[in-house]
């Protein structure tokens, strides 16, 4: 059972490790550290991390720039087969983009309980209301996610930043 469920994550945390890469790159860059992945027949068509205060640009998050890579490498705003690995829950404005990108499958680490939009506050992926819907699978490598935002928070709170 225990084989199984580790042979079943295995891709998974092989895309994830790129993704909590990309997220390390945002921390060094001083941005809050968020990396994602799409994943299109077993290579990356698309990445990024967080790089709002770089760009001052408020919908800089690692899911948009992903997102715009891929549809750019397809030639298509529809990413239909492909993957996102992103190492924290979407947002409201990333899971609506997932939703109008026709993202089937989104795997993310740890949840965001204060803006999370596929589980924890909302379920804006899975809304049958919408005209398209993703399967949403959190918590691969959760720990590992969660602590790299954590250290980072701690980090701007002992340099007085918010």
């Amino acid at each position: 059972m225990i084989d199984s469920l580790h042979n079943l994550l295995q891709p998974h945390e092989q895309w994830m490790r790129r993704a909590l890469d990309l997220a390390q790159r945002a921390y060094e860059e001083n941005e809050v550290p968020v990396g994602a992945v799409i994943v299109h027949e077993e290579r990356v068509i698309g990445e990024g991390y967080n790089q709002r205060e770089a760009l001052n640009d408020p919908t800089a998050h690692a899911e948009m720039i992903a997102i715009t890579q891929a549809a750019e490498t397809l030639g298509s705003w529809r990413l239909i087969d492909c993957v996102l690995y992103v190492t924290l829950e979407p947002c409201p404005m990333c899971a609506g983009a997932i939703v109008q990108a026709r993202l089937p499958t989104v795997i993310y680490g740890t949840t965001d309980p204060k803006a999370g939009a596929c589980h924890s506050l909302y379920q804006l992926t899975e809304d049958s209301r919408l005209n398209h819907q993703a399967t949403v699978l959190g918590g691969v490598m959760r720990e590992e996610s969660k602590r790299l935002l954590q250290d980072f928070f701690q980090a701007q709170r002992a340099l007085g930043k918010k």
